[in-house]
This record gives structure tokens, C-alpha cells and sequence, in this order.
């Protein structure tokens, strides 16, 4: 298997997160994405969050540089 990401600087939020996290499991990864949303970002362990999660992973390791999303006015 590949290693997988996720990017907060993707997403929109309040507090324009920069934490990128990366495995070589999907499994090790949506166990630290879990960590982080619901340590940094408020969020509740469910399984809809981490159905959610799972559906943001991208192949490969996050790029240095990422085109901040627009936080929703």
C-alpha cells in the first residue's frame, strides 16, 4: 500500500490549520486524523466523522505548499 494524506490547509476552518498528516495505513491515518480533529478542532469521535475523514485521504505525502482554503464568511 502507498502512503496516504490529509491536509488541513485544504480544508476551510477558523483557526487556518496547517497540520498535514501522513501513513502508510489507512488505518494509522484515520486514527491520527481522528486525534487531531477532535484534539485541535473540536469535533467528536464518531463514526460519521470518521467516515468523513476517510473520504478526504489523497495518495502520496502532502505537498510543501497548499493554496489555503477560503474560510466561509
Amino acid at each position: 500500500m502507498s502512503r496516504q494524506y490529509i491536509d488541513c490547509r485544504e480544508y476551510p476552518s477558523t483557526m487556518n490549520c496547517s497540520v498535514a498528516l501522513c501513513a502508510d495505513s489507512e488505518g494509522e491515518l484515520l486514527d491520527a486524523a481522528v486525534q487531531h480533529a477532535v484534539a485541535v478542532h473540536g469535533h467528536t469521535d464518531t463514526p460519521e466523522l470518521r467516515k468523513q475523514l476517510a473520504t478526504m485521504f489523497k495518495a502520496g505525502t502532502p505537498p510543501v505548499q497548499v493554496e489555503p482554503a477560503k474560510t466561509p464568511a
